[in-house]
């Protein structure tokens, strides 16, 4: 009779473990090579950094973005407004801000602006986002970009960044090459961040025509801020996902495709619709998801593993984890932060508008 002991049980597999640092090494080298083609005689793209919080991610960020611009040979100037309070008892947030948005933006040496957020609260902030000239806005938020992305515009021409926001444009293309006489439209930079890392890890499906890659995918976004949540929920559903937008206060699902009783001869819609699920839980849609996204500002919130469906892809993007320390345990693959990737999309945006300007 045998007496030896009953195997052990083999270790539950974990998930990969995937940083930013090989996605943003891509369009590193892109920036790289498109600064080169335009040759010595082109004038190196200029960004203005506005400081104006005592917030140390702010200052962190504003000092990770000096070196990237550096590195790649970009001119990066970081202005400083606010002012510490008499007797140290604090900083004036956000003295001076509005002026030096004004003064970059009548500044014809100045392609590119970004204001390190937040700094009043998000209403008042969203005021200091749409006073950035869209021509140098290259985070993407003024709602002329807002609006381009919410209707599925992806190509528009130089000249209606100055002209009122407008429902025509190109929608679709048989690939992502503008039309003659159009450019592509800016997409704000952490949501295309995120669109981007999808893609590297194969969410998106490449041999499905362009704008419906992503077609078959359920995706879950938690938060949705004006940032990065409701606009990233936008691109995925405009790409074909299946999106629950979950909230504080309400889950929301975007999609592209009508169900089966609605314009059945219709394949799908232009852009994307939005419907309330009154009867879905956070948890009823982290069950059905394929990818979770999470951008929550909180330290002390985080997604149950248990919740998630078994394979899925988990996407960190707030500056504290939203997930719980054995996500992979479930999750296939997970993805614990995207800064890196959302600064070389920034990049990328400037160099578009240094070009759209010119063009115009």
């Amino acid at each position: 009779m045998s007496t030896d002991p009953t195997p052990a049980a083999a270790p539950t597999p974990k998930g990969l473990l995937l940083k930013a640092d090989p996605i943003a090494a891509i369009f590193q080298d892109e920036v790289k090579t498109t600064l080169a083609s335009r040759g010595s005689s082109s004038l190196r793209p200029r960004l203005v950094g506005i400081l104006s919080t005592s917030s140390e991610p702010s200052k962190m960020y504003a000092e990770f973005t000096r070196k990237q611009c550096e590195a790649l040979g970009v001119d990066f100037v970081l202005k400083k407004t606010g002012a510490a309070l008499e007797g140290g008892k604090g900083f004036a947030e956000g003295e001076g801000v509005e002026e030096a948005i004004m003064e970059a933006n009548e500044d014809p040496s100045v392609d590119g602006i970004m204001v390190y957020f937040p700094i009043f609260g998000p209403r008042q902030d969203q005021y200091l986002q749409q006073l950035v000239s869209p021509y140098k806005d290259v985070e993407g938020l003024h709602v002329k970009f807002h609006f381009n992305l919410y209707h599925n515009i992806r190509f528009i021409s130089p000249e209606s960044l100055a002209a009122p926001s407008s429902s025509s444009g190109s929608t679709t293309t048989e690939n992502d090459q503008p039309p003659p006489g159009t450019v592509k439209s800016i997409i704000p930079c952490t949501p295309l961040a995120i669109v981007k890392c999808l893609e590297h890890v194969g969410v998106y499906n490449k041999i499905l025509p362009y704008g419906d890659r992503a077609y078959g995918k359920t995706v879950c976004v938690v938060n949705r801020s004006e940032v990065v949540g409701r606009p990233l929920a936008a691109l995925l559903a405009n790409d074909g996902a299946r999106v629950f937008s979950v909230d504080i206060d309400s889950i929301q699902e975007y999609t592209k495709r009508p169900s089966s009783t609605e314009t059945p001869s219709r394949k799908y819609y232009p852009s994307h619709v939005v419907r309330p699920t009154n009867n879905l839980t956070l948890e009823d849609c982290l069950v059905l998801s394929d990818v979770v996204i999470s951008a929550v500002p909180k330290d002390d919130y985080k997604i149950k593993t248990a919740w998630l469906k078994d394979g899925c892809v988990c996407v960190n993007v707030a500056a504290e984890k939203n997930f719980e320390k054995d996500v992979r345990e479930k999750a296939s693959l997970y993805i614990p932060a995207v800064g890196k990737v959302t600064i070389l999309m920034l990049l990328r945006n400037l160099l578009r508008l240094q070009q759209y300007r010119n063009l115009a």
